[in-house]
């Protein structure tokens, strides 16, 4: 069994109150339910009554069903004042959890593999905590616990179903558990953070054949080895080299048996990028590059490109308003890094182009607990004494926002 209250030497919690920190076999209770339990987008029913519960338990207000699944607790401070979200995601993945832990996955082909259910562990040990002490900040706290975000995307439809409105957020910030950094390091950048994603799904149309008779055929599989070459140079030789976008193809099916000519063939892959003004450019670039390519051969093709989620974008004041609280957090200056990115995505964005907002990670990979594996990897899995950091983190926010951004 994993322990979660050995406090590794390389992580510093002294900036955490005691009453925080007395909350973390809670954290670790409330996360490994959740964990046990996971469930897919838009069917969080456990999850979600269980974030209810508590939330009645502790007399908190708030509103269920929203988009389906989606909670928000509002809580009032002492005083009128701004009003702060804080979003966390409830999602688990379709994966077979490899773990061999006593909190492992009970549905089959789901689990908890990025860290959601630390992030809904969070948002409620910082539900609790703020009910129980409203003398300490003024305005109102909003937490959102949304549903989705591995996809489709819950995000959106709570926008649209008002969870920004009455009262109005003037700002929203959230954090991801985050395995690519050791624990404690804590990731806060403005402007471009994560990407935005679209997907396309590809058919090429050849005409099929004897694998000694090439000239009689059209060969989709030739044709699809050139349309993933020629995808790469799209950002190779079409994107300014000062800016990050990725183009990959991660499927391509095509043959049903070795001397036979495929005549169709099946291609899939996402696109990625930080600049908004990019938007359109790739699916026009990646569109020619396939229609001059089947043209040469002679191939039809049939293309289906979507959009998904826009860059997560941090406001600059927001994110500055972040880092500082952090700073008080972390015990070094080397544990802050203001220069971090990744083109992984998140549906955050949607919330961040509503209002200004800040969307940050906290490390929690442990290597000497063997609690590094990346995010998706069926053993995925974080060191569980990051949870009373995060509740510590969102805590400050909201102890300071209002005196920051007054009304």
């Amino acid at each position: 069994m994993i322990s979660s209250t050995l406090v590794p030497p390389s992580i510093n919690l002294e900036s955490v109150r005691l009453e925080i920190r007395a909350l973390q076999p809670e954290l670790v209770k409330w996360r490994r339910q959740i964990h046990q339990y996971p469930e897919l987008g838009f069917e969080e029913h456990l999850t979600s009554a269980l974030v209810s519960k508590l939330l009645t338990q502790w007399k908190i207000d708030h509103q269920t069903a929203i988009a389906g699944t989606g909670i928000v607790a509002t809580i009032t401070g002492q005083t009128p004042g701004p009003v702060l979200a804080i979003r966390a995601d409830m999602d688990a993945l379709p994966i077979d959890e490899l773990n061999q832990v006593p909190y492992r996955s009970h549905h089959q082909g789901k689990m908890h593999a990025c860290g959601h259910d630390g992030h809904t562990a969070i948002a409620l040990g910082t539900a609790r905590y703020l009910a129980q002490h409203r003398q300490n900040f003024s305005g109102t706290i909003k937490i959102i616990f949304q549903p989705a975000e591995e996809g489709p995307g819950g995000a959106k439809p709570m926008i649209e179903a008002g969870v920004l409105k009455n009262p109005d957020v003037d700002a929203l910030i959230g954090l991801h558990l985050w395995n690519s950094l050791p624990m404690g390091k804590v990731a806060v950048r403005s402007g471009p953070f994560m990407a935005a994603v679209e997907s396309f799904k590809l058919l090429i149309m050849g005409k099929g054949g004897h694998g000694a008779m090439p000239d009689q055929t059209i060969d989709s599989v030739i044709v699809s080895a050139q349309i993933v070459n020629g995808l790469q140079t799209i950002v190779s030789r079409n994107i300014n080299p000062l800016q990050s976008a990725v183009v990959t193809v991660g499927e391509l099916h095509a043959g049903t048996r070795h001397n036979v000519i495929a005549d169709t063939a099946k291609l899939s892959g996402t696109v990625r990028y930080y600049d908004p003004q990019l938007q359109g450019y790739l699916q026009e670039r990646i569109d020619q590059t396939i229609a001059g390519i089947c043209k040469i051969h002679g191939a039809t093709y049939d293309l289906n490109y979507w959009r998904q989620y826009p860059a997560v974008i941090n406001d600059r004041r927001i994110a500055n308003f972040v880092y500082s609280v952090a700073q008080e957090v972390v015990e070094t200056s080397d544990r802050l890094l203001p220069d971090y990115q990744t083109l992984a995505a998140e549906d955050v964005s949607f919330f961040l182009q509503a209002v200004p907002g800040c969307y940050f990670f906290l490390g929690s990979a442990n290597p000497d607990r063997d609690l590094a594996y990346p995010h998706h990897h069926p053993r995925f899995n974080f060191d569980e004494i990051v949870l009373q950091m995060g509740v510590e983190l969102f805590v400050r926010c909201a102890e300071q926002f209002a005196p920051r951004y007054p009304l």
